[in-house]
């Protein structure tokens, strides 16, 4: 098979602020696989989480040099390639790409989108939510408005783990809700709280009707979600700490679910594994994305149907996306039913 790569920079329609900092514009990296006539496509956006980082140079710099070594292969050989991938070390993001681009292929090779090949019911999906990153009171009102004007809005998940303190979270999160007082709020921590802030913001968060609380704690400080689990009256969900399925058995007593996400899991296949591994421990299972464009959030979004949660609105923040591909529906991400992931250019038109 062949397979080429090319960047593009997507542009936010409104920075994002989360604990670790603020994001206005990712170079992300499109991977196009052909053979026998069909091209399969995929994305790999750059991340960072602690001291794990994969950027944009890294991402292609990668790609360049596993590229000769997968020429031989068909897309129909996932498994061989994943070996060789992982026995490269490839970072995750790379892997996704791959990964997507490869289940691409097969789609369109069978002439059925993916969610239909595995038997996928689209009425299971959820509504996804949208972001409201760190701001002030007044700025997380203005940012609250605007999506409740862009689209049908079912679920807000608002970013919290302030530099400023809990005090600063309590103050804006209670002006959002505020104005969205028929909308359904989660809370994302991003690892920005103390064990302490996290106990005492649980039980104040509980009482104000929050779903679940994501990623307390840092990476790193695992050991602690057991007493914030003992003191939490709600349901834990990790992200930053939860990368592949591996990670799940040391997580299971201590969490009530996981945030799936392509980059960090390395693709739908790695996915698809983490949905069935937290499904045995009885977990919850959420999708969520980083700087993505239609493109990835698409092929998220064959899965959709099997999560308990969507985070998966990025796309819906980018003012230059190139891609269009899951259609929005009641406040959910849905995938279409044109074959593989249903994805086109918004340049070629295919």
């Amino acid at each position: 098979m062949q397979i080429h790569i090319n960047l593009f920079t997507v542009n936010k329609r409104f920075p994002l602020t989360i604990s670790r900092g603020t994001t206005a514009q990712t170079t992300n990296v499109w991977v196009r696989i052909s053979e026998d006539g069909i091209e399969g496509w995929g994305e790999a956006s750059p991340f960072g989480v602690g001291n794990h980082r994969q950027s944009t140079d890294t991402i292609k710099d990668a790609l360049q040099q596993v590229i000769p070594l997968l020429q031989a292969f068909s897309p129909l050989q996932r498994q061989q390639i994943e070996q060789v991938l992982t026995q490269n070390q490839v970072p995750s993001a790379v892997k996704a790409a791959l990964d997507m681009a490869m289940h691409d292929w097969l789609g369109k090779r069978v002439g059925l989108p993916l969610w239909q090949i595995w038997g996928l019911n689209r009425h299971a999906i959820v509504p996804t939510s949208v972001t409201i990153g760190i701001n002030s009171p007044e700025g997380a009102i203005a940012r609250a408005k605007d999506w409740l004007n862009f689209t049908d809005v079912r679920v807000f998940k608002v970013k919290l783990g302030n530099p400023d303190g809990i005090e600063a979270d309590r103050k804006m999160l209670l002006a959002v809700q505020k104005v969205a007082p028929k909308v359904e709020f989660f809370v994302d921590a991003n690892g920005g709280w103390t064990l302490a802030d996290a106990i005492a913001m649980c039980n104040w968060l509980a009482d104000l009707g929050i779903k679940y609380v994501e990623q307390p704690l840092p990476r790193g400080q695992e050991i602690s979600l057991a007493k914030l689990k003992q003191n939490s009256p709600l349901p834990i969900f990790v992200d930053e700490s939860c990368f592949t399925s591996s990670d799940i058995p040391d997580l299971a007593n201590y969490v009530d679910g996981i945030n799936i996400k392509l980059m960090k899991s390395g693709g739908l296949t790695e996915a698809m594994r983490m949905v069935d591994v937290a499904r045995a421990y009885k977990l919850q299972v959420m999708f969520g994305c980083y700087s993505d464009s239609s493109l990835a959030n698409t092929a998220a979004a064959q899965l959709a149907p099997l999560a308990d949660y969507l985070d998966l609105d990025s796309h819906l923040n980018l003012i230059d996306d190139p891609f269009t591909g899951a259609l929005i529906e009641q406040g959910r991400v849905l995938p279409n039913e044109l074959p593989g992931l249903g994805v086109q250019h918004s340049a070629s038109g295919t």
